[in-house]
């Protein structure tokens, strides 16, 4: 039955005689299959599946298998939930659900360096606890990527670079900066997932060069780089409101854009409740002071 069903429905495009050497059956066998109408069980599914589809449609798509399979219930069809599952995958039906992707990392015997921060995204004093991370924008000639490093006892942001590629060179030159610009002391902590970027040898190589401390959270959970996370929904939220949708101007005045809200406005004007009602840049002052 499948060696004919893949005749049937590759014909268009090729000769049946090859369709049938390929698929190991008759040319009389094929005419004979192809005359009879479809079985019972085939009649029977095409019917299960228009009522699956019927009921998948007036769901706006949100049903998945089991709220499908409850909806025949109670319109007493009696089916089994597993041939209803089936009858979804084979013609792409699925409902929203809030699973996540499976995330292939490096096994944690294979990271730099464990988690120092283990989530306590609190710092004494500046330049003691940095977190970094890579986010990315839509634009319309294209994506711009904006490596930053976050300091957790001023919450401002202590380098930053962008580019158009997610490269190691970013986050080497969002380090460069935030050292170039602040003072580290000899026990910092340089937080960051598991990205490539921040994983690579030559990243890893530039920490012991200016002797810091590597810090890595778990492979595809967001809460272990939580102030990061935090901090990219912020400058995205304030961005838009401020400026308008990011999705229709071009990289280079976006690159204007973050700039003006890095630089000029975020670590210097905006003023924190987390911070006591001041900046980032009153807070770092007043803890190269103390």
């Amino acid at each position: 039955m499948t060696g004919f069903r893949f005749v049937d429905e590759h014909q268009a495009e090729y000769r049946i005689v090859d369709l049938c050497r390929v698929a190991g059956v008759s040319r009389s066998g094929f005419y004979a299959w192809r005359s009879r109408g479809p079985s019972p069980r085939e009649q029977s599914d095409a019917d299960l599946l228009a009522r699956i589809v019927e009921i998948h449609t007036a769901s706006r798509a949100t049903y998945g298998a089991p709220r499908v399979w409850g909806q025949l219930r109670r319109a007493g069809i009696c089916v089994g939930r597993k041939r209803v599952a089936r009858l979804m995958a084979d013609h792409g039906l699925v409902g929203a659900h809030a699973r996540r992707r499976w995330r292939k990392g490096r096994h944690p015997a294979m990271v730099p360096a464990p988690d120092l921060l283990e989530r306590d995204f609190n710092a004494d004093r500046s330049d003691l606890r940095w977190v970094a991370d890579i986010t990315e924008f839509g634009c319309v000639d294209g994506k711009l990527y904006l490596a930053g490093i976050r300091d957790l006892h001023d919450r401002g942001l202590a380098g930053w670079s962008m580019g158009e590629r997610q490269t190691t060179d970013l986050v080497v030159a969002a380090l460069v900066m935030a050292l170039g610009r602040r003072d580290p002391s000899p026990e910092l902590v340089h937080h960051a997932d598991h990205g490539c970027q921040y994983t690579s040898l030559e990243f890893t190589n530039r920490l012991d060069d200016w002797g810091l401390a590597g810090s890595y959270g778990s492979v595809g959970d967001a809460f272990d780089d939580a102030a990061m996370e935090t901090f990219w929904a912020t400058l995205k939220n304030e961005v838009r409101h401020i400026w308008g949708p990011w999705e229709t101007i071009t990289r280079s005045e976006l690159r204007t854009i973050l700039f003006d809200y890095i630089e000029v406005f975020y670590n210097r004007r905006r003023h924190q409740v987390g911070l006591g009602d001041h900046t980032p840049a009153e807070v770092y002052a007043a803890s190269r002071a103390a």
